[in-house]
């Protein structure tokens, strides 16, 4: 009877991806792009080490023995590798960056570009060499290079409602699945995925930027989820999440707070929470048993509505990111004490913490 279950499982799990379900299509199978940066073989034959054996730490050594005459003429000469060099310094990215792309992305300074595949990209909102406070928004399925409206929509309303208070990473920085297929409801794609991010987090410690907030919409929840054990971040926060491929917030094995919304027109709760060999990705992060914060989300609409202004989500995103929810430092769920920015409790939820902020202009 249970190998007959389970065949059930599968069945229905694999009927709802690929059939459709609410909307869903069928999705062509990507390759995940993984390795050194385009023009690494030209960057070896210069005599320079090589970047598939140095860790973001190794890379922040080696550009801090350079001359900043020297550093810039490696920007200059090899921009592809530097540009994507996670542990570089900041700006030498931004001017690496800025040569192969012609400024093509809107006023974002752009922190990371590889054209290889569907094009990945990294874009900074604000300045994250000074800000105190960094969130890093990791999406789901459909985005890359050339199509980053979605990813950069939430990164500039996150940004406004803190009122400019953190910078804010669009961080499209793995292959991500087309459509939704099977690449969306198996890991392969999110395990690839999860090694850039951990690499990409290590690369801001390295330069000395501050632990971020991870914002994992949908597919890339699955991402935050295999990378958290790993990940130097202060928070994750999963909205829309099909599973994190983990059975509770302890299975993550991370020390970040641990946050989740779903609103109740979303889509992705009538996907089933089942992990069936690398089908499916487990456990609802909202559901109580999952020992996530909860995060009120009821006037949100649709899978990507958690960032429409006004919406209790983005406000509590937004008090995330920017340091003014303090919560005690376990994994309870929301509904626990808030300790504010000026450092009093407030008893109730995390929604009544959110609701107190003001949403200023960006200064």
């Amino acid at each position: 009877m249970r190998r007959i279950s389970r065949t059930l499982i599968t069945a229905a799990l694999v009927t709802a991806v690929v059939g459709g379900t609410a909307g869903w299509a069928s999705g062509d199978s990507q390759e995940a792009v993984t390795g050194a940066p385009v023009g690494t073989a030209e960057w070896r034959a210069a005599g320079l080490p090589d970047p598939e054996r140095m860790d973001p730490a190794g890379v922040a050594r080696f550009f801090a023995g350079l001359s900043p005459v020297r550093q810039r003429e490696l920007a200059r000469t090899h921009p592809t590798v530097v540009g994507n060099l996670d542990g570089a310094p900041l700006e030498l990215r931004y001017e690496a960056n800025a040569r192969t792309t012609q400024g093509a992305f809107g006023g974002a300074r752009i922190l990371a570009h590889d054209t290889r595949g569907r094009g990945q990209v990294a874009l900074v909102y604000g300045d994250l060499a000074r800000a105190e406070h960094i969130a890093v928004i990791v999406p789901g399925s459909d985005i890359d290079a050339g199509h980053m409206r979605p990813l950069t929509d939430m990164a500039a309303s996150l940004r406004q409602a803190t009122g400019g208070d953190a910078a804010v990473v669009a961080w499209a920085g793995y292959t991500t699945p087309v459509g939704v297929g099977l690449d969306a409801a198996t890991g392969r794609l999110a395990e690839a995925g999860a090694d850039r991010l951990t690499r990409f987090t290590d690369g801001l410690a390295a330069v000395g930027v501050p632990e971020p907030s991870l914002f994992c919409h949908s597919y890339g929840s699955v991402v935050c989820g295999l990378a958290a054990r790993d990940l130097k971040a202060k928070d994750l926060v999963v909205f829309g999440s099909p599973g994190m491929r983990a059975g509770n917030v302890n299975e993550l094995g991370t020390s970040a707070r641990v946050w989740a919304a779903k609103d109740p027109t979303d889509w992705i709760d009538r996907i089933p929470n089942v992990e069936v060999g690398d089908l499916g990705h487990g456990a609802d992060p909202t559901g109580p048993a999952f020992g996530a914060r909860r995060i009120a989300a009821d006037d949100a609409a649709g899978h990507a509505g958690y960032f429409a202004p006004g919406t209790s989500s983005l406000r509590t995103f937004a008090a995330i990111a920017d340091g003014s929810v303090r919560t005690a430092d376990d994994n309870r769920t929301a509904d626990d004490s808030v300790r504010t920015a000026d450092g009093s409790v407030r008893a109730g939820s995390v929604r009544a913490a959110a609701e107190a902020r003001t949403e200023g202009d960006v200064r």
